[in-house]
C-alpha cells in the first residue's frame, strides 16, 4: 500500500479551532454543533501527524509520520519524513507525488473528491449531519478512557477510500485521533500535534516545482 493510496482518506479529520469547553456529559447534538462550528470557520491548517496504516490483504501495519498542510479548495501538502521521505502536493487541479529515493515525481489530475467533503472535509465537517450519519461509537459510554468524545461517522455517499470515519475529540472539540476505514477493510489511524489553524497559508505552498534532474512521470 503506497502513500498515494492514503491521500484522500487521510484528509478526513484534520481541522479544529479552540472553543469554550462544554459540559462534561454533552449530548450528541452538543458535540455535533461544536464540530460544525469549528469546521465551518476553517480555511487552512498545519499539523504534525503520526499514523499507522493497516493493509488487510497483506495483514501488515505500516507506520509513518510527517507534517500536513490543508487549505480549502482541495489544496493539500503531505510531507512524509518516515519511513521514506515523500511529498504529496495538490493545488486542487494537479496532483504531484515526489519520491526523492526514486528521483522522480508523478504528476496527474487531482481527483475531484479532494475539493469536496469526502476529500478535504473542510466543508464536510462544517455540515456534519448533511454529509454523514452520526452516532456515538458507544452510546452507553460516549466518553472514552482518555476523556474524549468518540463519534462514529458513516458518509451518506461512501467512496471506496472512505466507508467509515471514527473521530475522537476532547471537551473543547480538539481532534485527538481519527480512524479511516475503506471498503476493503483497510484502516488508517492518525494522531495529531502542534495544530495551527487559519494561519493564512500561501497558495504557493500547494504547488510543486521539481528539483533539477528529477524525472517527471505521468500518474497512472
Amino acid at each position: 500500500m503506497g502513500m498515494k493510496w492514503l491521500v484522500v482518506p487521510l484528509l478526513a479529520a484534520l481541522m479544529t479551532v479552540p472553543v469554550p469547553p462544554v459540559a462534561a456529559q454533552a449530548t450528541l447534538d452538543d458535540v455535533v454543533r461544536g464540530i460544525e462550528g469549528q469546521y465551518g470557520k476553517m480555511t487552512d491548517l498545519r499539523a504534525e501527524f503520526s499514523q499507522t496504516a493497516f493493509n488487510k490483504s497483506l495483514n501488515q501495519n505500516l507506520p509513518a509520520q510527517g507534517t500536513v498542510y490543508l487549505k480549502k479548495g482541495g489544496k493539500l501538502r503531505w510531507e512524509y519524513s518516515q519511513p521514506t521521505p515523500q511529498e504529496i502536493v495538490s493545488d486542487g487541479k494537479k496532483l504531484w507525488v515526489y519520491t526523492p529515493s526514486l528521483n522522480q515525481v508523478n504528476v496527474g489530475e487531482a481527483p475531484e473528491v479532494l475539493a469536496g467533503p469526502a476529500g478535504s472535509f473542510l466543508a464536510g465537517l462544517g455540515k456534519l449531519r448533511e454529509h454523514f450519519s452520526v452516532r456515538f461509537l458507544n452510546p452507553a459510554q460516549p466518553i472514552d478512557a482518555e476523556g474524549n468524545y468518540v463519534l462514529d461517522l458513516t458518509p451518506k455517499r461512501p467512496l471506496p477510500t472512505l466507508s467509515r470515519l471514527v473521530l475522537a475529540v476532547d471537551k473543547e472539540f480538539q481532534l485527538k485521533k481519527a480512524v479511516v476505514h475503506d471498503q476493503f477493510e483497510n484502516t488508517v489511524t492518525m494522531s495529531f500535534a502542534k495544530l495551527a489553524v487559519n494561519s493564512n497559508l500561501p497558495d504557493k505552498l500547494f504547488t510543486f516545482v521539481a528539483p533539477q534532474g528529477v524525472a517527471t512521470v505521468p500518474m497512472k
